[in-house]
């Protein structure tokens, strides 16, 4: 990597992630070659927001790799419930770990990292911001399931104002070539205006719909995101949105034979459960997947990857 830490996929190069899905795909064929790449380092997750999947994946990778892991699942358990900035935290992990994952409800968390980081230092969310480490796994589920990222009809639907996957799988989309998009939300959930102007500034090509149905019968991928009930400033426009989506199998009927449904997961209440069952369904081995690239960035910021 040519970056010290990561904190937006706009900082990656279309090479730095295929090199990261080659080292991945490497893993995930020979884990067991790799499990002790990180003997006597240590990963701090720094977790000031509640998360399963992407605190217990980075643990799960730094164990794997044969690495030790310290940190907190919660602000509330950290100092800053009795006032530590949030640059003490940062400075004072530099000296108790090899390399960090961060996960705050402030954006901005990345400059600050940038500014008092010694260690590596990888998002794991950040606001309402990005989540780039979620845009590389989703992508890698679909470079598994299509061998490439290119020439491919993709509908990204649901809470697209407030969740931090979309920002970054959008910018992550942009550079790649021959992607049709399709942005599918209420009025009210549609993308931030700071995302629809840097995406402006790209080759990506995107409608904006209401209904999944109008386009579904020219998918390859549906990405589905939850009603982000934590980000409503007003209760009662999340109670007046929380159920405007929920994809039942009949909703599918007339897809393509090789759609993928994705979802960055939890799921409450926008994929019922009869489609787990599906054929379409891709969320769980997307979760899975994030274990191998996130394996695959913590050898490479570490400076670790033996194939190099």
């Amino acid at each position: 990597m040519k970056i010290e830490h990561l904190f937006s996929v706009r900082e990656m190069s279309k090479k730095d992630i295929f090199n990261t899905f080659s080292l991945a795909s490497k893993i995930e064929q020979n884990p067991e070659k790799y499990s002790n790449s990180c003997k006597n380092k240590i990963l701090a997750a720094l977790f000031f927001e509640s998360s399963t999947r992407t605190r217990l994946s980075f643990e799960s990778a730094m164990l794997r790799l044969g690495g030790q892991i310290l940190g907190f699942t919660s602000a509330k358990v950290s100092s800053a419930a009795k006032g530590e900035s949030i640059t003490d935290t940062i400075r004072m992990t530099n000296h108790y770990a090899h390399i960090a994952v961060i996960r705050h409800f402030m954006e901005g968390v990345g400059e600050l990292a940038k500014e008092f980081a010694t260690i590596p230092m990888i998002s794991g969310g950040t606001g309402t911001q990005e989540h780039p480490t979620q845009a590389l796994l989703d992508l890698y589920t679909i470079h598994k399931e299509f061998e490439d990222i290119e020439d491919l009809n993709i509908g990204i639907m649901g809470d697209l104002l407030y969740g931090r996957t979309i920002p970054s799988l959008l910018f992550a989309l942009s550079k790649f070539e021959n992607i049709k998009l399709h942005l599918i939300s209420p009025p009210a959930l549609r993308i931030r205006d700071n995302v629809d102007f840097r995406l402006k500034e790209t080759n990506l090509n995107y409608s904006v719909v209401d209904n999944m149905k109008e386009v579904i019968d020219e998918l390859d991928v549906l990405y589905v995101t939850r009603i982000q009930k934590e980000r409503f400033p007003d209760p009662t426009d999340y109670e007046r949105l929380k159920d405007v989506y929920n994809i039942k199998s009949s909703d599918i009927e007339n897809a393509k034979d090789n759609l993928i449904i994705m979802h960055p997961l939890p799921r409450i209440t926008e994929i019922s459960y009869e489609i787990d069952a599906l054929k379409q369904a891709r969320y769980f081995d997307q979760a899975k997947n994030g274990v191998w690239v996130r394996m695959a960035l913590i050898l490479k910021f570490l400076g670790l990857d033996i194939n190099e």
